[in-house]
């Protein structure tokens, strides 16, 4: 990788939804964005997604850990071996499991493998050295949301919402130098998104998602159970804060004796609620709240978040951007601050006690 100057990275990203692995090219100095380029997405096979969910929750050398980690890798390494001109790669890996308050987390999948694999650099491991220095390790696409910002224009501050498995967002303010400069980001966990819709609807009618939230469209919130979702102590926290994915899984319990539809109903009226609720912590409203991830396709979501605003909520696509890409965008940029010694977290977006630069990269050669 050249020492100075833009360069084109290789990220890429396989989410808490557990759907598959996106991937997509970005030149950048790790500060601005000069380029978006390639993208290309890989489905996980059913039984791919089942090895890596019989997973979750488990760490390094727990039964069946091994065996996700091999389809991670795999999966990665057959998406990205499609891709030229990279001169390095960004790999986040697959969570499985994310226990901040204990100094640990676990992304599934070895750079060196891939490295070796690829014959490329990679950057991997993004998130520990957070966590080991006190912060939530999460969210980590904060500073690419800064850049994203520069690059679309805005001067004044908005957001960005992620809603995959979990959701995040990241209030901005463009005008600033730097996105570790004071009062540049705040970022945070806002709580469940897709995970507990997507897992209700497998469970039950064997789909891998609520398409258009039709289902959730159908049914009515259960207001009691709103209000027990509201009053856990996660949303009371100051941010930044985080989640595991099944963090909130025992709302799969509450809703068990509702009908489908209005089970549908209340699970994405939790996940817009959390967003509202979130809100309460910005440091000043936004112009406009850019929606990414899953999520954003779901009309029923989207039409609840825009009832609790009184800014615009649109897809990110409304600015120019790939909402289905943006994550791997962030980890192919991210790659470029870690090769650079810049940092990719500080202490408004994971908590962290000072500005950390996270990741560690593996070369092909050594890794051969």
């Amino acid at each position: 990788m050249r020492k100075a100057g833009a360069c084109w990275a290789l990220g890429c990203m396989s989410g808490t939804s557990l759907d598959g692995v996106d991937a997509a090219m970005v030149e950048t100095d790790g500060e601005t964005i000069t380029a978006f380029g390639e993208t290309a997405y890989r489905p996980f096979s059913e039984a791919e997604t089942a090895t890596i969910r019989a997973a979750l929750g488990r760490w390094p050398g727990d039964p069946g850990v091994a065996q996700a980690s091999e389809v991670v890798e795999t999966a990665h390494a057959a998406l990205l071996a499609g891709f030229t001109g990279a001169d390095l790669i960004g790999f986040h890996g697959q969570t499985l499991a994310h226990d901040p308050a204990n100094g640990r987390t676990h992304q599934a999948g070895d750079g060196d493998v891939l490295a070796a694999v690829l014959g490329t650099p990679v950057v991997w491991d993004f998130r520990s050295s957070d966590v080991r220095l006190g912060g939530q390790g999460a969210p980590l696409a904060p500073f690419f949301h800064f850049a994203c910002a520069k690059w679309v224009g805005s001067t004044v501050p908005l957001v960005f919402l992620n809603l995959g498995g979990v959701g995040n967002l990241t209030w901005v303010d463009p005008s600033r130098p730097a996105p570790d400069s004071p009062g540049a980001c705040l970022a945070f966990d806002t709580g469940p998104a897709n995970a507990p819709v997507n897992d209700l609807v497998r469970a039950r009618l064997g789909l891998d998602h609520d398409e258009g939230g039709r289902l959730a469209a159908e049914g009515v919130p259960d207001r009691a159970i709103l209000d027990r979702f509201l009053a856990q102590g996660y949303f009371l926290k100051v941010p930044p804060k985080s989640l595991d994915r099944n963090d909130f899984h025992w709302l799969l319990d509450a809703v068990a004796d509702l009908s489908d539809e209005d089970a549908a109903a209340t699970l994405t009226a939790a996940a817009a609620s959390a967003v509202a609720r979130g809100a309460e912590h910005f440091p000043s409203d936004p112009d406009r709240i850019l929606v990414t991830g899953g999520g954003r396709h779901n009309r029923t979501l989207m039409r609840m978040l825009a009832s609790q605003f009184a800014v615009p909520v649109l897809p990110v696509e409304e600015v120019g951007l790939d909402g289905d890409m943006l994550e791997a965008q962030a980890f192919a940029y991210l790659a470029v601050r870690v090769a650079r010694g810049l940092p990719t977290s500080c202490p408004t977006t994971t908590g962290v006690a000072a500005a950390v630069g996270g990741g560690r990269i593996s070369q092909p050669q050594a890794a051969a």
